[in-house]
């Protein structure tokens, strides 16, 4: 016994060494929000400083930058496409796996063939269609390619596989089409995944910088990936202004987490089960 708890002592005190050592760069990129430019580049590695102030954050959420403007366009980006994900993806998914239809094996297999197919070899060919249909400099560039994404096809496919066959004929019973059946039955049911799926496609989203760069040219419509760069110039960073944006950035971040946690851990869970 002695024995063993001196091991789970020993366990716990590397796993907190190791927390502290991977939160750290996160608290001083905080702290280093609150401080000025000069503090931030003398090369110091310390969290509390004298000079902490507002200054930064009064910058960038005010008229000295761009950034609330670039912060709406993220969050217009990031919440449509998220719901159209959240709508084709699963749609798609529970098609085909309670649907018959001709060609549905082929369709799946294409699908799986399209998550194999690297991401990168497909810019330029997306380029050139968006180009064509003169959706450059728009919002629907960056949303429209991604509205649907073979990987979460997949996983809504996989949870529909294990959806009780029973609920779906006891609703048909009751006279509710099978479209009625899918939106007020199956997809209220399928929370965890739905959460799950949210988080990953708003994050997604969120932190795309390389189709924004491609896509939008005009400063007023750059997302927040982009417009951090706007903080830099051909002889320095503005550090003091990045790390204060790149705190904000995150927040949205946190509360899809916060607001999803339970059905991402319950999908987790299930998908353990199966």
């Amino acid at each position: 016994m002695k024995k063993e708890k001196i091991g789970k002592i020993l366990v716990y005190t590397i796993l907190i060494i190791y927390a502290l050592i991977t939160l750290y760069p996160f608290v001083w990129g905080l702290a280093a929000s609150f401080k000025p430019y000069n503090e931030i580049v003398g090369g110091g590695l310390t969290i509390f400083s004298d000079n902490f102030s507002l200054d930064n954050y009064n910058y960038i959420l005010t008229a000295g930058s761009d950034f609330t403007k670039w912060f709406a366009n993220s969050l217009i980006i990031a919440v449509i496409g998220t719901l159209l994900n959240l709508l084709f993806n699963s749609m798609a998914g529970y098609a085909l796996a309670k649907l018959k239809f001709p060609g549905k094996n082929q369709l799946f297999y294409i699908i799986l063939a399209v998550m194999m197919v690297p991401g990168q070899i497909l810019i330029i060919p997306n380029y050139l269609i968006i180009k064509n249909l003169g959706m450059l400099n728009s919002f629907s560039a960056v949303i429209i390619p991604a509205a649907i994404n073979a990987t979460y096809i997949f996983m809504m496919r996989q949870f529909f596989l294990n959806f009780p066959k029973e609920v779906e004929e006891a609703a048909s019973l009751d006279g509710l089409s099978r479209t009625q059946v899918f939106f007020k039955i199956v997809l209220p049911m399928a929370k965890p995944a739905l959460g799950t799926q949210a988080i990953f496609v708003f994050m997604s989203f969120w932190n795309e910088f390389m189709k924004p760069m491609l896509y939008l040219n005009s400063p007023e419509k750059y997302t927040l990936p982009l417009g951090l760069q706007m903080f830099q110039n051909q002889y320095a960073a503005q550090w003091h202004y990045i790390m204060a944006a790149s705190m904000i950035t995150i927040t949205p971040i946190l509360i899809m987490y916060a607001i999803f946690n339970k059905y991402f851990m319950e999908g987790v869970r299930i998908g353990g089960d199966k």
